[in-house]
């Protein structure tokens, strides 16, 4: 699997060019952002690693980009800690963020995650946690093989999350794909729906192993590792 580096620090490049070469991948790397959008349209990388913060284009910018053509994860690894940058840079279109500095342990943990979300492909239509199958050919839900009846909204839900395992999915994207409007506001809707979610797919609501919450940015569905 290749991965696209984009960072301006040297020094942090060479350290996850070793170490994600030692765990199998082939990486590539670029210095700003312009030459990240480049790399990407010569290399075609299935990942890529994006700071925020980069000389001629930033991050954000970079994302954009990436988007007219590409649908390859993005995960911002990024200094700044504000919900707002998250939020933007999700918004705009990355996949996951992971704030610096970071354990390296949870970097390839996100890559692995993000590695399997072609297993809600077209041609891997069912997508499993725990005795729970998704099929997203056939709009149904099974748990234990026994049917589970969701609500229309609850499948929405459910389905978006379902075709982006392991990734972080905001919000403000939520609401937009299930209310198709930008103008919908979160006045605890979400959190109604999960929690119904939860109760009816997770071996413990009160304690999510699958369908959890990313505190003040949104929601991700986690496999079976």
């Amino acid at each position: 699997m290749k991965i696209l580096v984009a960072d301006d620090d040297p020094q942090l490049v060479r350290a996850l060019r070793i170490t994600l070469s030692a765990h199998g991948y082939d990486v590539v790397a670029a210095p700003d952002g312009a030459a990240a959008v480049t790399l990407a349209a010569q290399a075609h990388p299935d990942i890529v690693l994006l700071d925020l913060g980069m000389p001629r284009l930033d991050g954000v910018e970079v994302i954009h980009a990436l988007r007219g053509w590409t649908s390859a994860p993005i995960i911002v690894v990024s200094g700044r800690t504000g919900s707002a940058d998250k939020v933007e840079a999700l918004d705009a279109g990355a996949d996951d963020y992971v704030t610096k500095p970071f354990q390296i342990d949870e970097l390839l943990a996100r890559l692995r995650a993000l590695s399997r979300r072609t297993g809600a492909g077209p041609d891997a239509p069912v997508v499993t946690f725990g005795d729970v199958a998704i099929d997203l050919a056939t709009k149904s839900v099974t748990r234990g093989g026994q049917r589970v009846h969701l609500t229309p909204t609850e499948w929405r839900m459910l389905e978006f999350l379902a075709r982006n395992p392991g990734a972080l999915v905001t919000r403000q994207t939520l609401l937009k794909e299930i209310w198709a409007s930008d103008q919908v506001s979160d006045s605890g809707y979400l959190r109604l729906y999960m929690s119904q979610l939860r109760k009816k797919l997770e071996p413990d609501p009160a304690q999510p192993r699958h369908l959890l919450t990313e505190s003040g940015m949104g929601y991700r569905l986690v496999r079976d590792a």
